[in-house]
């Protein structure tokens, strides 16, 4: 049997920034570097914030909540909402099993306790995800030829 556990990923926790980094990079082409900034600013309580979900002890999803997402830089409207679920990964191995959901309602469970009441996020490709866990459509567009979804939740 598998033992699940939800860590908060802090600046010190070299190794598993270093891990979403190279995750990040080969899912979404995002610089280590970039990653690795956005890491460094995080702190043990507010936003941003990532968690990591280990299997026994070994990294297998992410995901935080932000308040800056690259869509605000093509999309400045979106601005009015302060926090955004974002980078939700999970390890192609574990994909399918419940892991990304799990992870998800950690990371609202967490937002909730830091004083949050309300999360957006934008995908293109896990709608059926979010709705199952309870997000609501706010609006449909393309984006860089992408057909993609912001939804929100109350939290």
């Amino acid at each position: 049997m598998t033992n699940f556990s939800i860590e908060l990923v802090l600046p010190e926790h070299h190794e598993w920034v270093e891990t979403i980094a190279s995750w990040y990079l080969e899912e979404w082409n995002i610089a280590i570097e970039t990653t690795r900034k956005k890491m460094e600013a995080h702190e043990n309580i507010g936003v941003p914030f990532q968690l990591l979900l280990l299997a026994d002890g070994v990294p297998v999803a992410t995901g935080g909540v932000y308040t800056h997402v690259g869509l605000l830089d093509r999309e400045p409207r979106f601005n009015i909402h302060p926090h955004w679920l974002a980078l939700v990964y999970t390890v192609p191995a574990y994909r399918g099993k419940g892991l990304g959901a799990m992870l998800c309602k950690e990371i609202e469970q967490h937002a909730k306790k830091q004083g949050l009441n309300k999360l957006v996020l934008f995908t293109h490709t896990a709608e059926s995800l979010y709705v199952r866990l309870g997000w609501g459509e706010l609006e449909r567009l393309e984006v860089g030829g992408r057909r993609i979804v912001i939804m929100q939740k109350t939290l």
